[in-house]
C-alpha cells in the first residue's frame, strides 16, 4: 500500500520494500529517519526543479547513502559514502537491475559528500545531494514550504539531529580516520575526535619522492 508524505509517495514496489527493511534492520533509527527525509526532499527539489527522474533509484540512493556508517555494513579501508554505494550496487543487483542504472545509484551515493561536481549530473545523482544537503545543512531550506517541512519532519522526526548526526559521523568514522583526507568528513573528526590531526595535501605534494 503506498504511503504519500508531503505529497511525495512513498515507492512501494518489492524492490523499494525490501530496501526500507534492509535499512530498518541495519541502522538506527536516527539514520533511518535521515534516509527517508533525504529522500523526500530529494524528491521536493526534483518537482521544484522539474527534473525528470526514477522514483525507485533515487529512494534507494537515499536509503542506502549512510549505510556506511553502521556497524553492519562499514569498512575501515575506504570511505563510508563507498561503502554504501557497495551495498547499494549488490542490493540492486540482486534484484537484476545491472549496468547504467546500478551504477548511476552508486555515483549518487560515493559522491554525495563532494560539493557542486554531483549537481552537474544524472537527476538522481544530482537531486541526492540536494536531499542531504537539506536535512544537514539545511541548504535548500527555503525552497520547500513550511507546511512540506512539518509533514516531513512529523512522519520521520529529528530531535537533537544536528548533534545526533555529528556523533555517528565520528563513530562511523573514528577507526578509519584516513579516509577523510580531502573530504567534508575531517572537520567532523577535528571536532570530536581527539588527537586527530587532518591531512595536508600541501605537505603530501612536498614530501613526494619527486627529487625537487
Amino acid at each position: 500500500m503506498s504511503h504519500t508524505i508531503a505529497g511525495v509517495t512513498i515507492p512501494d514496489s518489492t524492490l523499494a520494500r525490501q530496501a526500507t527493511e534492509l535499512v530498518r534492520e541495519a541502522a538506527s533509527p536516527l539514520i533511518f529517519d535521515h534516509s527517508r527525509r533525504v529522500f523526500l526532499w530529494a524528491s521536493l527539489r526534483g518537482r521544484e526543479q522539474d527534473l525528470n527522474f526514477d522514483p525507485e533509484l533515487l529512494y534507494v540512493a537515499a536509503m542506502f547513502h549512510d549505510l556506511g556508517l553502521t556497524p553492519r555494513f562499514r569498512r575501515t579501508d575506504q570511505r563510508f559514502e563507498i561503502d554504501g554505494a557497495d551495498q547499494a550496487r549488490h542490493f540492486l543487483n540482486s534484484q537484476d537491475i545491472t549496468g547504467e542504472e546500478a551504477d548511476r545509484v552508486w555515483t549518487a551515493i560515493a559522491l554525495h559528500t563532494t560539493p557542486q561536481i554531483p549537481l552537474h549530473m544524472a537527476p538522481e545523482i544530482a537531486l541526492l545531494t540536494r536531499g542531504v544537503e537539506l536535512d544537514v545543512l539545511g541548504i535548500g531550506y527555503h525552497t520547500v514550504s513550511d507546511d512540506q517541512r512539518q509533514a516531513v519532519v512529523q512522519a520521520h522526526p529529528r530531535p537533537d539531529f544536528k548533534n545526533q548526526i555529528l556523533a555517528a559521523f565520528t563513530e562511523g568514522l573514528k577507526d578509519r580516520p584516513q579516509t577523510t583526507f580531502g573530504n567534508v568528513k575531517a572537520d567532523v573528526l577535528a571536532h570530536y575526535l581527539p588527537g586527530f590531526v587532518p591531512g595536508d595535501f600541501v605537505e603530501v605534494i612536498k614530501n613526494s619522492h619527486w627529487p625537487e
